[in-house]
């Protein structure tokens, strides 16, 4: 269903019992509500959450922001490895202003909260500004933004950045590369598991251009650190000990800074949500909320 949350247009699916406790998942970087896998979302939903998954703005079926223009990616990145001020199209603090506006809108007072990766960053975002509606946070493969911490290794960079085809074909094949590319090398999915997810992601909607102006809110944001200290909720870090795209001192840095948060550093785990962890994942998300 469409909901207007913040003045804009969001979908959102709701799954589990009415009555549940709400857990609001945010997804990462371009990425669709169809990439919190069915399958997990169901043992969210059996463990008694009333999940609540949604197309970030400029992706997936949610109100497209084509008029803002396409950033240039290059000068993005320069700037930010150069600590410069990068320009965006919207910030991922307006994001997490969707994400309380999609709360306010189903009349939820206060929800847990699940980010991944980007989804991580917009959530960091939401319960440092309205700590009042966070009863729990769970944090998985992201980061504070912190230019201490090390990045991306080149060739995980280069994938990111690499002009995908246009064909249906091989735009999923480009995608699953870089699924592998940074996936979890101890939780390898099943054959052809990665292709069938991305054949219906794409299917539902392919927006690259949301996905540039994605990328340029994530260069843009600031370090958030100074952030950290005000979140309230208690919260669960999780991170793989193999995740190429956001290595995992990030995810000690957040568990640190963040006052009463645990870790769970999941060894041999990369960048994606693998079947093998999700009743892992759930457990992690239930012990945030069980500390509500």
């Amino acid at each position: 269903m469409q909901i207007v949350a913040n003045g804009i247009t969001l979908e959102v699916e709701q799954h589990g019992p009415a009555n549940g406790e709400p857990l609001l998942l945010i997804m990462g970087l371009g990425m669709q509500l169809v990439g919190w896998p069915d399958e997990f979302v169901e043992q969210l939903a059996a463990a008694g959450f009333r999940v609540i998954r949604f197309d970030n703005r400029d992706i997936g079926l949610s109100q497209g922001f084509d008029h803002l223009g396409v950033p240039h990616l290059g000068l993005s990145s320069l700037l930010h490895l150069l600590h410069l001020p990068v320009r965006s199209a919207y910030s991922l603090a307006d994001m997490a202003e969707d994400a309380r506006g999609l709360l306010d809108a189903l009349g939820i007072e206060r929800a847990h909260v699940c980010g991944a990766s980007m989804g991580g960053m917009i959530a960091q975002h939401l319960a440092a500004r309205h700590p009042q509606r966070v009863k729990s946070l769970t944090l998985m493969m992201t980061s504070s933004g912190s230019r201490r911490l090390p990045g991306p290794s080149m060739r995980v960079r280069s994938g990111l950045l690499a002009r995908p085809p246009r064909d249906h074909a091989g735009l999923v094949a480009h995608s699953a590369d870089f699924v592998r590319l940074i996936g979890s090398p101890a939780y390898p999915p099943p054959e052809g598991w990665i292709e069938a997810r991305l054949d219906r992601a794409i299917r539902r909607s392919h927006r690259p251009r949301g996905l540039l102006r994605h990328l340029s809110a994530v260069a843009a944001d600031a370090d958030r650190t100074p952030l950290l200290s005000r979140i309230q909720a208690p919260t669960q870090v999780i991170h793989g000990s193999a995740d190429p795209l956001v290595p995992v001192p990030a995810g000690r840095d957040l568990a640190r800074r963040i006052p009463g948060a645990r870790i769970d550093e999941i060894d041999g785990m990369g960048h994606d949500l693998p079947p093998g962890l999700w009743p892992r994942f759930v457990a992690g998300i239930g012990d945030a909320a069980a500390r509500a």
